[in-house]
Formats: structure tokens, sequence, C-alpha cells
């Protein structure tokens, strides 16, 4: 009978810590659940913040080029200047991608530095007739 009445305690002690660790389960999920989302929201934050400021690079002081020679991008090269194009006097043509200290360049950003390196870049013009 004893045995009986300490079987139904532990059952039921293992029943009510199981719950409470479920409990503490679900509410410890809810938290990181919540932290992601706000890492997520700061992440695009940051990334809108960014892509509207590259924007605005022709204006800095930091870059070398005028404003008038930079023509925006943004995928994979943020800008390609024709230095001096403005002032009638093309210097030459550059592949400007701009990047804050800590950033480093992508996969597609290698290969196309990579590729302008080897000297693989070529002038095309395609024609299309009217139909």
């Amino acid at each position: 009978m004893l045995e009986q009445k300490l079987l139904v305690y532990l059952g039921v002690w293992v029943v009510v810590w199981f719950f409470i660790w479920y409990i503490i389960w679900k509410i410890i999920k809810q938290i990181e659940l919540r932290n992601e989302r706000k890492k997520a929201v700061s992440r695009s934050r940051s990334v809108i913040l960014w892509e509207s400021y590259e924007k605005l690079v022709p204006i800095s002081q930091a870059i070398p080029y005028h404003s008038k020679d930079m023509n925006f991008l943004w995928k994979w090269v943020d800008y390609v200047v024709f230095d001096g194009l403005s002032e009638w006097n093309l210097k030459k043509i550059i592949f400007l991608e701009v990047k804050t200290w800590k950033s480093r360049l992508n996969k597609n950003e290698k290969q196309i530095e990579q590729t302008i390196k080897n000297k693989k870049v070529y002038y095309e013009i395609i024609r299309l007739r009217n139909s």
C-alpha cells in the first residue's frame, strides 16, 4: 500500500516537474524569438539606412570624384565612375564599391573585382531593329 502511494506521488511529482520545465522552456523560446525579431528588425533597419547612405556618397568629402561623374548602380557594384567626363576630359572608368570599415566583399563582388583585374571588361553595342 505504501509502495503504491509512493509510486503515485512519484508519478505526480514527475508530471508536475515536467509541466514546470515545459512552461520554462516555452518562456525561454518566446524570449529567444522576441530577441531574434529585434535583431532582424535592427539588421533590416541598418541595411535600409546603408542603402540610403550609399546614394548620398557622391556628395561626401571622402570621395575624390566629381558627383556628376558617378552613376549609381546599387547591385554588385555601387557606382561606375567616369572620371573627368563631366569636364569633357575622360581619364578613366572606375567600378566603385562603397564599404564601411567592417564590411567585406561578398562572392559576387570578389568575382567582379577579379574579372576587372584580369582585364576581361569589354564595351559592346547592341542595335535593336524596329519591327
